[in-house]
Parts: structure tokens; sequence; C-alpha cells
């Protein structure tokens, strides 16, 4: 399959390779795919993997366990509306999420008791996730600008039982320096540049360098307030759905710069049981992980930042 053959658009082509060597390219455009398989986690709140795994097999739907998550589920053969059938769905005890975004969160490793604060929280999965991981004793403020997109992610947090997760309609760029938090997840907004579906037609239009300009605006915001208000010891991760450097990588290396005037930050390095069975793009910054569009996984970066003082 050439490049020519795959309908993406122009401006991400051209992203892909100036960043990238000619393999890799190629590789990215053939995981950018019109339709990536299914994925889902057992909500921990409220169900055990192994009763989700037991309706799927009712279901007849056949799954795949991934090494570097006991609770996540790949579905290869099934579509979304067959898990809208099923109890388990309806009743708040898995939730539809990519595999890619479900790293995150476990890099973070939330615990009971600590203050969490989720920057760009709608639609909830990552907010979800983070609760069931600390056993639903974690203290998560969820951030949401947006009045639907709050209301969206209301709804998920009582449907997934995540009752100890409290709302907040801000801007997260705007949060007094009053609070502060032992560990934050910013999943900023991005140009979604690992989530591109080739011969989708509003991509096109969509996709950019003014998209780029806009979201780089606001990546640099959040990264900006998010490093102020963690704690000494406190632990930062920052991920996109996107594989261009300009979001990741330059992102952070710019606002650990900048933030050393307010104390000592260091990149640490992600380590995950089966990280190696995730693919993975070169990535410049050495402890960063930057995951490739497949068939199963939508290109993603994840980097962990410790506050040391």
């Amino acid at each position: 399959m050439t490049q020519t053959q795959i309908d993406l658009p122009e401006f991400f082509q051209q992203k892909i390779a100036e960043q990238y060597a000619t393999d890799q390219a190629q590789l990215i455009m053939e995981g950018s795919v019109p339709a990536r398989m299914v994925s889902l986690r057992a909500n921990a709140l409220k169900a055990d993997r192994e009763e989700i795994a037991a309706q799927l097999d009712e279901a007849g739907i056949a799954f795949e366990r991934l090494s570097w998550y006991e609770d996540a589920f790949l579905v290869p053969q099934a579509r979304e509306n067959q898990i809208w059938s099923l109890d388990a769905y309806k009743e708040g005890k898995l939730y539809l999420q990519s595999l890619s975004s479900m790293i995150p969160a476990l890099v973070m490793e939330p615990k009971a008791g600590e203050d969490i604060l989720d920057m760009c929280a709608a639609p909830g999965g990552k907010t979800t996730q983070m609760a069931a991981l600390s056993g639903g004793s974690a203290h998560i403020t969820a951030c949401e600008m947006n009045g639907p997109r709050a209301e969206k992610l209301r709804y998920n947090l009582d449907r997934q039982g995540a009752n100890g997760v409290s709302v907040m309609q801000e801007d997260a760029r705007r949060l007094s320096e009053f609070f502060r938090f032992d560990k934050i997840l910013i999943d900023a907004p991005c140009t979604g540049s690992g989530t591109l579906r080739a011969g989708d037609p509003k991509a096109h239009k969509r996709f950019t360098p003014a998209l780029l300009a806009k979201v780089r605006k606001s990546q640099r915001a959040l990264l900006a307030k998010g490093l102020e208000l963690l704690k000494p010891g406190g632990t930062l991760v920052y991920s996109t759905c996107s594989i261009f450097s300009e979001e990741n990588e330059k992102q952070v290396e710019a606002a650990l710069q900048a933030a050393s005037k307010m104390g000592s930050y260091q990149v640490k390095p992600i380590k995950l049981p089966g990280l190696s069975e995730i693919p993975q793009l070169p990535c410049p910054l050495d402890g960063a992980v930057t995951v490739m569009p497949t068939m199963r996984y939508e290109g993603f970066f994840v980097c962990k930042i410790a506050r040391l003082g």
C-alpha cells in the first residue's frame, strides 16, 4: 500500500514526513485505519474482570486480554452496538474505551486518600478509571469548562459509580493557586493526529495548521498551570492523542524550562508490565512514550513528571 492510496489530510502527511523516517511514516499512514478494533475495560467500582469475561462469553463475543492491564479487553470482531446490548454495559459495569487512552491513568497510579485533579475530564473515561484504580477512595476533582460536556461527565460518573468525584465547571487554566494536588492528569486538547481515520471527509477540513496553533496554545497554558498546582513530591501525567512532537515532547520540555523558576521537576520513566507489547514510535524525550497508531491502538503520547521540590 502506498501513501497515495491512503486518504488522509495533506497537512497530516506533511507533518509525519517531516518528523518521522519514511518507513515509520508509512506505518503511521497504514495505522490510520477507517475503524479500529473495539476495546473496553471492566469497571472495578461495580464489577470484577471475571464477571465481564463471563458476560462476553455468554453473548458469544470473542475477546483478548492485555498483559499490561488486567481489566482491559479487546473485542476484535465485535461492534460497539453489540457491547451496548450487554447488561454489564447498561449497568455501568464496563466502559468502552480505547486501549491507548487507558495508559495515562495506569501511569499515574492513583491511590486512596490522594488529592487528584483531572484538568480536562469530559467525557470521563480516564476520570472513572482513576476512581476505580484508587478503589473509589481518592479525592478527585474533575474540571470541565463546557456546560453540556460537564453534564455528560456527571452522567458518566454516576453511571460508573464514581461517587467520590467532584465536578468543577471551570476552565482549568484559571484555577486559583490556592489549590494544590498530589497528582494531576492533563489529557490535553490536541489535533487528534493519532486518531485520524483514513477516508474521513471531515478530517480534511478540520486538520489544518490553524488547529495545531490553537491547541498548542491551550496545551502550554494547561501545562504551566498544572505544574504550578502540583505539590512537591507529586506526579503530573501529560497525555495527548497526537503523535506530533510540537504537541508532545516539545511542549513538555518548554514547560519544564519555564517552570524551573517555581521548583524542581523531572520526567520519570514510564513503567508498565507488558509495555514492550504496546507498539511505539521513537520519542526523543527520555522516559516518555509515543504509541503508534495501528488497528488496535490509537496514536498517543504519555509523559510522567515528578515535582521534586
